[in-house]
Formats: structure tokens, C-alpha cells, sequence
């Protein structure tokens, strides 16, 4: 009889039903070492209390971008995982442990073994520093706002930009194989993820031409977010406020 494998990688999407955000942890279970992407400071202590369950060790907190519509919960993550460090793209006007860019890598576990490693790709257009992170072990890629399920971000404030954004998607995310799983930082409408090949086939917006984009984003006339005025001064801070 064969032993069975271990499992080296783990996978949670958790949400948060005030801003329906959508908070990833991954960790490498070799090292216990883990990273969570888009944590929000209302669900904190539920996301600590599974980090501390599992036995994990907190390295990063990743914010995709500056997030409008929710408060990040990098800075009340630090405080319980003193080795956690806050990061976020160098185009985001944030202030940050770690800035990162477009082409590097974020990596948790050991070289050589089997580490969760996410590749960095810029992909600005609802905000200027919006940023992606694929999985290519994983065939996955967290999209934040920029890619939703039949859906992108809004692009009528905090430096939005249709053009970018129809330039970002076709040409950063639209490019990743067919297979690859979209696991975006919002869902309202209860679903967990999509593929590539699903939103390049089915995205009502993102199937039309340039021109057609723009204007279709021109048009949303979605209301302003509710916790824009409170959350925009904080997360700029990344939840980091009061450190050097």
C-alpha cells in the first residue's frame, strides 16, 4: 500500500458580508508559513483565531489596492502576528512594509521545496495601483477589483481609468491560460470564483470592443460607496497608522 501524499498547500476563501469582500489565506504547509490577501478589519478576529487554529505563522497581509469600500486589516493583523508585514503595489499611494511591482514575486515556504510563490501583476484602472497575483502552481489568480465574476471594477473615481482598465485585463489577466481560476476581491451575487476562459467568453463588459467599454462604464451611475469617506484615510495608511 502506498503512503499517501501530504498536502503542501493551503487554500481558504473567507468573506465579509458588510462590503461583500472576499479575503484569501494561503499558506505553505511545510514551513506553516502564510500570507492573506485583502483581510478587512471587521472579520480580524475570525481570521486570527483560524491562522492560530491551524498553527499558521503570518508573513504578509496583501492588499490588491487602496480599497474604497471597507478598511483593511493589515494593522490589526500586525499587532497580533508581530512578524506580519503590510503589503501593497509602489503605485498605490499607500504606506506599506513592502512595496511590490509589476513582475516580482511574493513567496512563502523554502526555495527548492515546494513554496507558494504569486507572481505580481500590475493592473491598474480602477485605482492606479491595483495589482493581481497568479498562482501558476495553482492556476489561479486573485483579480482584487480589477477583474470581477461578469463584472470589473468601477472606474468613475480614486484615479479610475476605463482605458487602463480594458488595457489591464485583455493584456495582464486575458493572457493567462484558460484554465486558470478568478478569485476576485467582491462578489454580490454568491458567487466564490470563475475561470479566465469563463470572463473572456461571458464578461457582458469585457467581450465588447475598447470604445464600447468606455462607454458602458461611463453609464454604470452606481451610487458612492458608503465607507469611501472613513475608509480611503485609512487605508492609505494600510492599517499601519502610528509606525515609522
Amino acid at each position: 500500500m502506498e503512503p499517501k501524499s501530504i498536502p503542501q498547500y493551503l487554500f481558504r476563501q473567507l468573506f465579509e458580508n458588510e462590503s461583500s469582500t472576499y479575503t484569501y489565506l494561503l499558506a505553505d504547509l511545510a514551513t506553516k508559513q502564510a500570507l492573506i490577501i485583502d483581510p478587512v478589519v471587521d472579520t480580524v478576529e475570525r481570521d486570527a483565531k483560524l491562522i492560530q487554529q491551524l498553527g499558521l505563522k503570518l508573513r504578509y497581509a496583501v492588499n490588491t489596492h487602496v480599497h474604497a469600500d471597507h478598511i483593511t486589516g493589515s494593522g490589526e493583523l500586525k499587532k497580533k502576528f508581530p512578524d506580519c508585514k503590510s503589503v501593497i503595489s509602489n503605485e498605490s499611494g499607500a504606506k506599506a512594509d513592502i512595496y511590490v511591482k509589476d513582475g516580482e514575486v511574493i513567496q512563502i515556504g523554502e526555495t527548492g521545496k515546494t513554496p507558494v510563490i504569486l507572481e505580481c501583476r500590475a493592473t491598474p484602472g480602477h485605482t492606479n495601483g491595483c495589482m493581481s497575483f497568479v498562482s501558476h502552481k495553482n492556476k489561479s489568480v486573485f483579480t482584487g477589483d480589477a477583474l470581477l465574476i461578469r463584472g470589473c471594477g468601477r472606474t468613475d473615481f480614486q484615479q479610475g481609468s476605463s482605458d487602463k482598465l480594458y488595457t489591464s485585463i485583455q493584456t495582464k489577466l486575458f493572457t493567462l491560460p484558460d484554465d486558470y481560476r478568478v478569485y476576485p476581491a467582491h462578489d454580490y451575487t454568491g458567487q466564490l470564483c470563475s475561470s479566465i476562459l469563463e470572463e473572456k467568453t461571458h464578461n457582458p463588459r469585457l467581450t465588447k470592443s475598447r470604445d464600447e467599454f468606455i462607454q458602458i462604464m461611463a453609464n454604470l451611475k452606481l451610487s458612492h460607496p458608503k465607507q469611501i469617506d472613513k475608509a480611503l484615510p485609512a487605508n492609505l495608511m494600510c492599517g499601519i497608522q502610528g509606525d515609522d
